[in-house]
């Protein structure tokens, strides 16, 4: 059975006793809610290091809507069921006053690649992800931290943090784990209806075809607005953005001789879901 860690102390005392036989440690940070594409990146870990930790922790400062942060779908038992099928060797699953236990003050705060997009609609998001990573990663002992491209702009972002910062962590980014007609796995999922779980795809096969459309030489502007306008005609409630991006600083990019991301953010069914496709 994976041992359960829930103390600090804890963690670093399994962690020092790893290191004390030259073992390399993964860390795969999610906040629980596990499905394939979690697994997948426990799996890459595993592949890679001797020994891995994955974190379930539902980090209430990342979240800038207390409703949303309340929903989030919580179930530890069927996480640590499923991470015993890879298998990790610690799940470490704190308490939130284990994490920011009283009188802690200090915020992880960044500009640049944390400003824009998912910034921009979620004011606080980005500084509440760093504070919380670079806790993580500070208390595992970690040699690798493992993430998925879904969160693209997350995984720019701690990119950046640990260059910026020396944080001796080697990020690795892994694909995105897709449904069998395209859907992005998200914990988030779980929460659509039956219909709108059929609507849901259509945002992944929008920006693919606004993708193709723009490498093959039609207008940028054009391609995202037709892609707007099939997931508003599919159902979805709200586009919030499609972008057309630089793919590491996030910021807008017309140039095609630089990697791209094109990254939407839309409702479906009260559920916002993000994607992300290189174009």
């Amino acid at each position: 059975m994976t041992p359960v860690v829930r103390t600090v102390a804890d963690l670093r005392a399994l962690a020092r006793s790893w290191r004390a036989k030259g073992e390399t440690i993964g860390v795969v940070p999610t906040m629980g809610a596990l499905h394939d594409g979690h697994l997948s990146l426990a799996r890459r870990a595993r592949a890679e290091c001797d020994r891995v930790i994955t974190t379930i922790f539902v980090n209430p400062k990342q979240f800038n809507n207390p409703e949303d942060l309340k929903k989030y779908p919580r179930s530890e038992a069927a996480d640590a069921a499923l991470l015993a099928t890879v298998p990790v060797d610690a799940i470490f699953a704190p308490l939130v006053e284990e994490v920011y236990p009283e009188g802690f003050i200090t915020t992880v705060s960044m500009a640049g690649v944390a400003q824009p997009l998912e910034g921009h609609m979620r004011p606080g998001h980005f500084d509440g992800v760093a504070t919380v990573v670079t806790k993580l990663f500070g208390m595992s002992m970690a040699d690798k931290g493992y993430f998925g491209q879904k969160d693209w702009q997350q995984l720019q972002v701690v990119l950046r943090l640990v260059r910026d910062l020396n944080v001796p962590v080697d990020v690795v980014g892994c694909e995105t784990i897709r449904e069998g007609d395209g859907l992005a796995m998200s914990s988030r999922n779980v929460r659509l209806t039956v219909a709108g779980r059929a609507k849901a795809p259509v945002l992944y096969a929008a920006i693919t075809a606004a993708a193709d459309d723009i490498r093959a030489g039609h207008a940028d502007r054009m391609a995202i607005r037709e892609a707007a306008e099939a997931m508003r005609e599919a159902g979805f409630e709200r586009v919030e953005y499609i972008e057309l991006r630089d793919a590491e600083t996030l910021m807008p990019s017309d140039d095609p001789r630089r990697p791209r991301r094109m990254l939407a953010a839309a409702w479906i069914d009260g559920v916002r879901l993000i994607d992300n496709i290189p174009v």
